[in-house]
């Protein structure tokens, strides 16, 4: 099984925010393996929403956790009582990243959190930075006119939108090629 895990924070308020780019992904590519079948799960427990999918010869469990974006490597302490078999080498990370302008994605085997609060919770509760990240750019040309956090939790315009919807459209394929092939070539693919 694969934990494949997007970061955003919960409620309608943040729902089409930059930071919630790694949910959005999730929805997208749980719509293009399973269509309207599917359905995701809040699990109390997990503190998540969670949706179990078979993807070609893989079980792919896809998790979007349910605390605030900083705490987000809580819903991992509870994950790890539930799956033993959850490692870093089980783990594809999704998230937004404001180094990269939005249309631009990047693949990475190992990274630091970069100052984006999500991972390093993450890094913090699983005690390693090394997991797959498929990182997608949220930057765009007025982001030097405000505050980090400001500038995360605003609203994606239309055409933003749809820029990130042609990157969600490869992220089927890009897991696919994470599953069977080694991660340098797929780094060299997509980077």
């Amino acid at each position: 099984m694969k934990f494949v895990i997007g970061l955003g924070n919960p409620g309608l308020r943040y729902r089409k925010t930059r930071h919630n780019t790694g949910f959005m992904a999730l929805d997208f590519l749980a719509q293009q393996i399973a269509g309207k079948k599917a359905k995701w799960q809040k699990n109390e427990k997990l503190n998540a929403e969670i949706i179990e999918l078979d993807f070609e010869s893989e079980q792919l469990l896809l998790i979007k956790p349910q605390t605030f974006m900083n705490n987000s490597g809580q819903t991992l302490a509870f994950l790890k009582k539930k799956y033993p078999q959850l490692t870093a080498e089980n783990i594809i990370l999704i998230y937004d990243d404001i180094d990269l302008p939005i249309g631009k994605i990047r693949i990475k085997a190992t990274s630091s959190a970069g100052g984006h609060n999500g991972v390093k919770s993450i890094i913090q509760h699983l005690g390693t930075q090394d997991f797959l990240r498929i990182k997608i750019g949220a930057s765009n040309e007025f982001q030097d006119n405000v505050p980090t956090e400001r500038f995360v939790l605003q609203r994606l315009s239309g055409a933003e939108r749809k820029t990130l919807e042609e990157i969600f459209s490869q992220i089927p394929e890009i897991i696919s090629d994470l599953l069977s092939e080694d991660i340098e070539s797929v780094m060299n693919q997509y980077n």
